[in-house]
């Protein structure tokens, strides 16, 4: 089963944090603490950024197998789920796009509780994906969605596995919010030692090294050659992660946390050159963000966009390491939502085993990754501690969420020795 534990933990989907000051007088609230809001590449941006830390979105949905439709929730309104309406979509698809709706639509919302909101629409026996912002999400909506979408549709030439896109509406008008549809991709997430301990040792081994060559194939990909040329700036990447980071810390915190601090300075301190700058990153990849499958194994798409932009692919190795061997291979692993499933104790390979798939089938210079990781160990223990401060309000929902304050010590720890490595 989805827990909401997990979805809330991932970088697409925010904490509720404090309501902060108002700000001083001709800067912005909503402004990123290292410059103004224009200037700054939205999808640097940790998931904290004023569009998204509203307290009003949505609440992540539990329900069926992950990656399945769930039952309509109860703000459903006549059988659609909230945050829909079929019939202007339905007149607007026909306008847009004659002939994809070839009978009455209907909609589930799918699990998962990310940032933005997926549905699975059905129409004959077509089935189509729509993605929007959460409710009540009011800044840069359609840049969101824009960038999802021009992404996907970038790479589907491209060795990188994604579902087709079929169309992009920028007008709010339609369902309450920009939106796009893309093909239905069969395949499953696997989430949960639920769903990982029934494969073999072989298939995690392959379902492993096929996560790898899949982010090898990303990361390999011309940005200029698929018209991403000016997806991002990768110049300054690796230090505005961590100053955003840092400004989200400010936000999240709601306790005394040894080593934070000390984490932070020496990240910003220590920032490398990233010689490989400018190429296409995902910005959460990890085994839970694809459709795979089993039999045979292989990656069926990559998913969750919204975080993607150009950069340096060495954070991409660092936050995967972070979740795979940190989390994944710590004491508090088992029955954690946020580790269970993933990495050496749920039966995969170690991370430097993947290190060295991807070295082998990528042209990146892999290079030492104790400072990716260190950033890694930061960024999630900003986000857990988020969670961690939205659960003593009492603003979550499902179980998983009482244990998430336990793993900000460790990965503040882990990180701190990581950033201090030769």
């Amino acid at each position: 089963m989805t827990d909401p534990a997990v979805d809330a933990l991932r970088p697409g989907n925010p904490p509720a944090v404090p309501r902060q000051p108002a700000a001083p007088a001709g800067k912005s609230a909503d402004a990123p603490p290292d410059g103004s809001a224009q200037d700054q590449d939205q999808a640097d941006a940790p998931p904290g950024g004023a569009a998204r830390d509203r307290v009003d979105a949505p609440p992540a949905l539990g329900g069926g197998p992950a990656g399945e439709p769930v039952d309509v929730p109860p703000a459903a309104r006549g059988g659609v789920p909230k945050g829909l309406d079929l019939d202007r979509l339905t007149a607007y698809l026909a306008d847009h796009r004659p002939g994809l709706v070839t009978g009455p639509l209907t909609a589930t919302l799918i699990a998962g509780g990310k940032s933005n909101l997926t549905y699975l629409l059905r129409t004959g026996d077509r089935e189509l994906v729509l993605r929007r912002p959460p409710l009540g999400h009011v800044l840069a909506t359609a840049h969101d969605m824009a960038r999802e979408h021009r992404v996907i549709t970038a790479l589907a030439p491209t060795a990188v596995p994604v579902p087709e896109a079929l169309l992009l509406c920028a007008d709010p008008a339609v369902i309450g919010a920009p939106f796009y549809l893309m093909a239905k991709v069969d395949g499953t997430v696997l989430r949960s030692r639920a769903q990982t301990d029934p494969l073999t040792a072989g298939q995690r081994r392959e379902l492993a090294m096929a996560m790898m060559d899949t982010l090898a194939a990303l990361h390999t990909v011309d940005p200029a050659a698929v018209g991403l040329a000016d997806f991002g700036r990768p110049d300054g990447y690796l230090g505005r992660q961590v100053r955003r980071w840092a400004g989200q810390l400010e936000k999240s915190r709601s306790r005394a946390l040894p080593g934070v601090e000390n984490l932070r300075d020496a990240l910003a301190d220590s920032v490398p050159e990233g010689a490989n700058a400018g190429r296409v990153v995902h910005g959460d990849y990890r085994l839970d963000n694809l459709l795979t499958t089993v039999d045979p194994v292989a990656v069926r798409a990559v998913l969750d966009w919204e975080m993607a932009t150009l950069g340096d692919p060495l954070a991409d190795l660092g936050l995967l390491l972070t979740y795979w061997d940190v989390l994944g291979d710590s004491d508090l692993a088992e029955g954690n939502p946020v580790a269970d499933g993933l990495g050496p104790r749920a039966g995969f390979p170690t991370g430097a085993e993947l290190i060295d798939r991807y070295a082998g089938r990528s042209d990146v210079d892999v290079g030492p990754l104790h400072w990716h990781v260190a950033l890694g160990c930061f960024k999630l223990a900003v986000i857990c501690e988020g969670i961690h401060y939205r659960h003593t309000l009492g603003q979550t929902l499902g179980g998983g969420f009482d244990r998430i304050g336990e793993l900000v010590d460790p990965l503040v720890e882990h990180g701190l020795h990581a950033v201090r490595e030769r």
